[in-house]
């Protein structure tokens, strides 16, 4: 057992290390320990701020984003929406249009029939007319060949034609 149990004069001397190397790490290397947790301690700390700020900042970014994507989506509905209304009053112009230049068109062609009509009743009677005059040249040069028929003819237009006398 006794090689388990050290000796007296070994003890001191261990003591009187150990209390040596206290001193010195009290002296020495306690305070820049000490330093270095108070060092590390406040940059913990001021990382801790600074990813606070960092997550308001992004928080702040990220309500930037969603106003923006709304303003943006807001705007893209309105535009869509005047794009309807301005295509819907193009179609509207261009039937009204299309409408006046089918009236117009029906109308000159129906001013276009009335003068073809027109005409055609103007050449009908001319060539009636024609006809008429070459039958009744001819019927009259039958008539008329000879003399007592002309004679006969003349008295009997006379009396169509006398005034009557009333009495």
């Amino acid at each position: 057992m006794e090689l388990f149990l050290p000796e007296s004069g070994l003890m001191i001397w261990m003591l009187i290390g150990f209390l040596i190397v206290l001193f010195i790490l009290a002296k020495v290397g306690w305070p820049m320990i000490m330093g270095a947790v108070t060092k590390r301690n406040q940059h913990i700390s001021d990382s801790l701020v600074a990813a606070k700020e960092a997550n308001e900042a992004l928080a702040g970014i990220e309500a930037a984003k969603e106003k923006a994507i709304a303003e943006q989506q807001a705007e893209q509905v309105r535009i869509i929406n005047e794009s309807q209304e301005l295509r819907k009053q193009l179609i509207e112009e261009a039937r009204a249009e299309a409408r006046s230049e089918a009236e117009k068109i029906v109308a000159d062609a129906r001013i276009k029939i009335q003068k073809e009509q027109d005409e055609a009743m103007n050449q009908i009677k001319a060539e009636v007319i024609t006809l008429s005059v070459d039958i009744a040249e001819k019927l009259l040069q039958r008539e008329l060949a000879d003399k007592n028929a002309q004679s006969r003819y003349v008295e009997e237009i006379l009396k169509e034609n006398q005034p009557r006398i009333e009495a």
